[in-house]
């Protein structure tokens, strides 16, 4: 049996400056998937403006494609990771998410913009599982947290690209609201964003290449039966349900933040959409790295100490750092108090991160582990992406009937769902470290 203290340690990482080349090449691809991803929501005045949408549209659009189509494909795709080459479902998930990205910019109608957003949401769920799975081979557990960690800060500095992007595209539609492109003709800025952000993906696709698919830890290659993971994760139920909804509640703050943060300064401080999208950019980029490595390295130490649910607790302080300061910087007096509180925001949702991704490849046995890693961002994705635009939305629209009312939204979104984090990730402890020690004893048997 194995015990959460002598927990089995793989020894993959032969060649620490080539692991480090890996997470290095995996990090630009989630950086390229978090700008495609997020942009959208930098370009919402623009869009409203040409396509005749309401704020519950742009909510729906941003958040329906990756909600129901990561649930849709995930665990499928996953189970072709478990089973072939995982560089090569990477290498084809980018190209796919950065074609559809770039098809976006040619849709004139909602119809067509909602199709292209479906075809990102299907491309970007061939990386998290995959790149989860293929960093646990490369890395011990006990370095694993911070692999994570520097892996996710692709997130946050995708993140806030696409603020400073939105930022500027903002400023050219003052200048000029059509350009014209050889082959395609007549394109609006918002519609040329869309393609200039997309198309570079098609080099990161084309970069994946040079990796070599890791040595499975379990030496398997074979398919393990979605009833083998089904029984997995019954017996596992409380670990995989605590961990999923617990850290969905957190992502849930985290995108409604990121959807309407710029309205938010631009209703209440009176900002242009150019500040907004700079401030917010360089504070994602900046601190928000900053917190997602350190919640790894972090989540590395507890476990350096013993403690071996450590990965869970870091999801815990980034929550309640969240329900602190997230719920402060709507009703700040001043601009300035504002950002300093924003400052402090980025840090803490950036914190649990790295550690989340490393909490989930580690109570899933080797042979599964893309299909137990799919599973939890099925949970987290489809709740967060799908909830947390159109929440903040709703509760402004149909609460406060009042499209301004973005500040009261936000600060009910954030204490709602932060202490519901609270809540079931402390439950989840115990059963958490249940797993853990049990994860190489289990037999479907």
């Amino acid at each position: 049996m194995i015990t959460a203290e002598s927990p089995t340690e793989p020894e993959q990482l032969q060649s620490p400056r080539y692991g480090w080349y890996v997470v290095a090449v995996l990090m630009l691809a989630n950086l390229s998937f978090w700008i495609d991803r997020q942009i959208i929501s930098l370009l919402v005045t623009p869009i409203r403006r040409d396509l005749g949408l309401s704020m519950t549209d742009i909510g729906w659009l941003i958040g329906l494609p990756f909600a129901v189509f990561s649930t849709l494909m995930g665990i499928p795709i996953a189970r072709i990771a478990d089973s072939t080459n995982r560089r090569n479902v990477i290498t084809v998930g980018i190209a796919l998410w950065s074609i559809m990205t770039a098809a976006c910019g040619l849709a004139g109608s909602y119809g067509r913009l909602l199709l292209g957003r479906i075809g990102v949401g299907v491309g970007e769920s061939a990386l998290q599982p995959s790149a989860t799975s293929m960093l646990a081979d490369l890395f011990p557990p006990a370095r694993l947290g911070t692999a994570m960690g520097v892996y996710s800060m692709g997130t946050f500095i995708g993140a806030g690209m696409a603020y400073l992007i939105g930022g500027w595209v903002v400023g050219l539609v003052s200048v000029q609201d059509v350009w014209q492109w050889p082959i395609v003709g007549s394109i609006r800025p918002w519609q040329a964003v869309f393609i200039i952000v997309g198309l570079p993906g098609l080099l990161i696709a084309a970069l994946t290449l040079t990796l070599r698919e890791p040595e499975r830890s379990d030496r398997s290659r074979g398919t393990v039966p979605i009833a083998t993971l089904a029984s997995y994760v019954r017996n596992n139920l409380r670990s995989f349900l605590t961990l999923g909804f617990g850290f969905a509640a957190s992502s849930t703050v985290n995108i409604g933040i990121a959807a309407w943060l710029a309205t938010f300064l631009i209703q209440q401080h009176g900002w242009s959409a150019q500040k907004a999208g700079m401030v917010q950019g360089s504070l994602t980029i900046t601190l928000g790295t900053l917190g997602v490595v350190a919640g790894g390295r972090l989540a590395d130490w507890y476990r350096r100490r013993g403690t071996f649910d450590g990965a869970v607790r870091v999801g815990i302080i980034g929550a309640i750092g969240m329900l602190v300061s997230a719920t402060a910087y709507p009703f700040a007096p001043s601009a300035t108090i504002a950002v300093l509180w924003l400052a402090i925001v980025n840090v803490f949702a950036a914190l649990p991160w790295g550690a989340a991704s490393a909490a989930i490849a580690n109570i899933v046995p080797a042979p599964m582990r893309s299909q137990g890693a799919a599973l939890f961002f099925v949970i987290v994705q489809a709740i967060s992406v799908g909830v947390g635009p159109i929440a903040v939305a709703s509760i402004a629209q149909n609460v406060f009937h009042d499209d301004k009312a973005i500040r009261e939204a936000l600060a009910i979104v954030n204490v709602a769902g932060m202490s519901i984090a609270i809540a079931l990730l402390s439950f989840g402890l115990p059963a958490y470290r249940r797993t853990l020690a049990t994860r190489d004893a289990w037999n479907p048997e």
